[in-house]
């Protein structure tokens, strides 16, 4: 499989991932502490899924992974 991306690479989401592919790293019973995934946040490539999506690990600005989200490779750039 030919990738644009690989493995543990930097990259800025360029559009909001459907909210039925994001899953928090903590699991967070009040649905209103739970960050908002959007355009612009940046994470790392975590896995590259055999449909040629990425699964992309979404950290804050310290590093802490907040989310992991599926994208397309047209939906991210490299940072």
């Amino acid at each position: 499989m030919n990738t644009k991306f690989k493995k543990h690479q930097k990259v800025k989401l360029l559009r909001d991932p459907d909210r039925e592919y994001i899953e928090y790293h903590e699991e967070l019973e009040d649905e209103e502490k739970k960050p908002a995934i959007i355009a612009g946040m940046q994470g790392r490539i975590n896995i590259i899924l055999p449909n040629g999506q990425y699964h992309v690990q979404i950290e804050d600005k310290k590093g802490n992974i907040i989310a992991y989200c599926s994208v397309s490779e047209d939906d991210i750039e490299a940072v």
